[in-house]
C-alpha cells in the first residue's frame, strides 16, 4: 500500500490542508504515525487512515456557514 501526505489526503477528501491539519491539532482525529525524515517530522497516512477522516468529514463537516445539524 502506497503512503499518502497530509495534502494527497486533503485532495482526496475534498478539504483543504489547514482544515485536516486544525481537526489534527484540535484533537478531533487522532493524528496517523509520524517519522522523521531530513530532520522533519512527517504523517504517514495509510488508506485506512484516509478512511477514518472521510467518515469524520462525513460526521461533522460542512462547507460553508454553521455546522451540520444533528437530529
Amino acid at each position: 500500500m502506497k503512503p499518502f501526505s497530509t495534502k494527497e489526503v486533503a485532495e482526496k477528501i475534498g478539504i483543504s490542508r489547514v482544515t485536516l491539519q486544525r481537526w489534527l491539532l484540535s484533537g478531533k482525529l487522532n493524528e496517523p504515525d509520524r517519522f522523521k525524515m531530513a530532520g522533519v517530522d512527517v504523517r504517514v497516512w495509510t488508506e485506512s487512515d484516509v478512511e477514518r477522516v472521510r467518515r469524520y468529514k462525513k460526521a461533522h463537516y460542512r462547507k460553508g456557514r454553521g455546522r451540520k445539524k444533528t437530529s
